[in-house]
């Protein structure tokens, strides 16, 4: 798959918004605490939510009528309150500092003639997508209900810009006007720095646990970096394919991650990549002293680091030292710093460094995937050169007079 340069996909701020309804899919699925006393749940991590202030603050200033959509969870496309995005919208109101509705359902008579009753910087969240199983299925009926919320589409969901739902591929593929917000803007930026012109030495640390699912993007990317080090459990599996005992208290690698690695070493060793693995361990559950001093002496002469997977299990503190102390070594050094996936992000933030990165990128699953393939479906869709527009897609040139009054919790007027 070809990259996608930006230049090709229009920006929010090549749309006039005043004035026009902008629905917004965002990437609000955050972590929730438990129920508290009042049966309240709160957002635990807002990383993505901030990452989406700027387009959104954005919308506001220029008077757009503002529709976000966005998931929470895994519903299996039933109505459950337990992942109600009414947290998220709490929340967001908070770091406005500004009213936010939020509206009881996502599609319906009743949620475009509240759509259509927006005043200009007016914010709207709709309740979880995935309430409808239509969602995950990319199905046309349901995106074109969607699509009579909105004149403008814009997509700030980088973490779900790797699936084809309807919300995330198919409503851009019948909205006319569509673009990307300043999260995507920045995300493909250093992705794309990553793939077509990375400053030399560029290496790459892997983490977490799991080596077949990142081979194709380990492949990708060998092609380009001059160095890998690994750690957490995935270094098992290398380490088992090397021939080294693998102590039975450990997290034994699974047979097709050690086939993975086994596949990954031959090709550094053809391409004299070196490829570190942990000298010792902190009892199996993060890298030892040894190693650490090791991979930090060897990253601290890298020009552009990706890091994908925590060292270690950095929830605990008895083995956070390996993630967090690479991070401090990384911190410390001028280099380009780019971190993806959500429990790297983390932990760089739980030790208080992330303003030291260059990008802690929103997407996990998504950041693998645009540098394996140099794109994603969510991202590619936005493109210029084509309007396609759905026969069926019905516009309503006049929408009804705003109601009196106004309202937080929105309830339908008509199911």
């Amino acid at each position: 798959m070809a990259s996608t340069p930006t230049s090709r996909i229009k920006s929010i701020r090549d749309f006039t918004i005043r004035g026009k309804r902008v629905f917004m899919r965002l990437d609000f699925n955050v972590p929730l605490s438990a129920p508290d006393a009042q049966g309240h749940r709160h957002v635990e991590d807002d990383t993505r939510i901030r990452e989406a202030l700027p387009t959104i603050k954005y919308a506001i200033e220029q008077g757009a009528k503002i529709i976000i959509g966005s998931h929470l969870g895994r519903p299996k496309g039933k109505r459950n309150d337990d992942y109600s995005m009414l947290p998220a919208a709490h929340h967001l109101a908070g770091l406005l500092e500004t009213e936010v509705h939020l509206a009881d359902d996502c599609v319906g008579e009743g949620i475009e003639l509240r759509a259509n009753t927006l005043v200009n910087g007016e914010i709207l969240i709709l309740e979880n997508l995935r309430f409808y199983p239509e969602e995950e299925a990319n199905d046309l009926a349901f995106t074109q209900k969607l699509a009579r919320l909105c004149d403008i589409y814009i997509t700030d969901a980088f973490g779900t810009a790797h699936r084809k739902h309807a919300s995330t591929y198919r409503l851009p593929s019948i909205v006319p006007d569509r673009g990307m917000g300043f999260l995507i803007e920045k995300e493909v930026k250093y992705f794309d720095g990553i793939l077509h012109n990375p400053a030399q030495p560029f290496y790459l640390i892997l983490g977490g646990a799991k080596v077949s699912d990142k081979i194709k993007t380990i492949y990708s990317l060998m092609k380009r970096v001059k160095g890998v080090v690994v750690g957490g459990a995935m270094a098992y599996a290398f380490m088992k394919a090397q021939g080294q005992k693998i102590e039975a208290e450990w997290k034994q690698p699974a047979p097709e991650d050690v086939n993975a690695a086994k596949e990954i070493l031959k090709e550094s060793e053809k391409k004299g990549i070196p490829f570190l693995l942990p000298l010792d361990t902190n009892r199996g559950f993060d890298i030892g002293s040894m190693t650490i001093k090791k991979y930090a002496e060897f990253l601290s002469h890298a020009k552009t680091v990706f890091w994908n997977g925590p060292l270690g299990w950095f929830e605990k503190p008895d083995y956070a030292d390996g993630t967090f102390e690479i991070a401090k070594t990384l911190a410390a050094t001028s280099c380009i710093k780019v971190v993806g996936g959500g429990d790297t992000v983390a932990a760089i933030n739980q030790a208080g460094l992330a303003s030291r990165f260059d990008h802690l990128s929103t997407g996990g699953g998504a950041a693998l995937e645009y540098l394996e393939n140099g794109g994603l479906p969510g991202i590619d869709i936005l493109k210029s050169g084509h309007r396609p527009e759905s026969p069926d897609l019905v516009w309503s040139d006049d929408p009804p007079a705003r109601p009196e009054g106004s309202f937080k919790r929105e309830d339908k007027k008509d199911s």
